[in-house]
């Protein structure tokens, strides 16, 4: 069972704002895109239309937020770590630590979480529906150990 997956995005030039700096809705970005990547490396996918993989689910955002601590500039290499906080009957919950190395040595330069609720197509309501997580996603992701998370997050 997972509860971590990391990757390394390089901050791109269209990423940044006027002062040079990694504009404040790409950490956004970038947590959606590990998010997208954890789910794949369980061989499952967040897209609705693959719904042999993903068991016909999808994930809106019910809470986001990212705190800042460092900037990040053009072509910054930074490691987006994943942690699953919490697994709820319905929801997730994802803490995400940004680091940049500086002299060798990783810098947390943001830190953010996303709470996620599992939902269905409601064809009936032209909408959608909340519903358990699927026995099949739930049976390969598990709460990080307390050690992992940070604490206050």
């Amino acid at each position: 069972m997972a509860y971590e997956f990391k990757m390394t995005r390089c901050v791109e030039f269209p990423d940044t704002d006027m002062a040079g700096i990694m504009h404040f809705t790409n950490f956004f970005r970038f947590m959606e895109a590990a998010e997208h990547a954890f789910h794949r490396s369980l061989g499952f996918s967040v897209n609705w239309e693959k719904a042999d993989k993903s068991l016909g689910v999808g994930w809106p955002r019910v809470k986001a937020e990212c705190e800042y601590k460092r900037p990040l500039r053009f072509e910054d290499e930074v490691e987006i770590h994943l942690l699953v906080r919490e697994v709820g009957a319905k929801t997730m919950t994802y803490l995400f630590i940004f680091r940049k190395h500086e002299d060798g040595k990783p810098v947390e330069v943001a830190r953010g979480s996303l709470t996620v609720v599992c939902v269905t197509k409601d064809k009936a309501a032209g909408g959608m529906k909340a519903v358990v997580i699927p026995a099949a996603i739930r049976a390969k992701i598990q709460v990080a150990p307390a050690e992992l998370l940070p604490k206050g997050n």
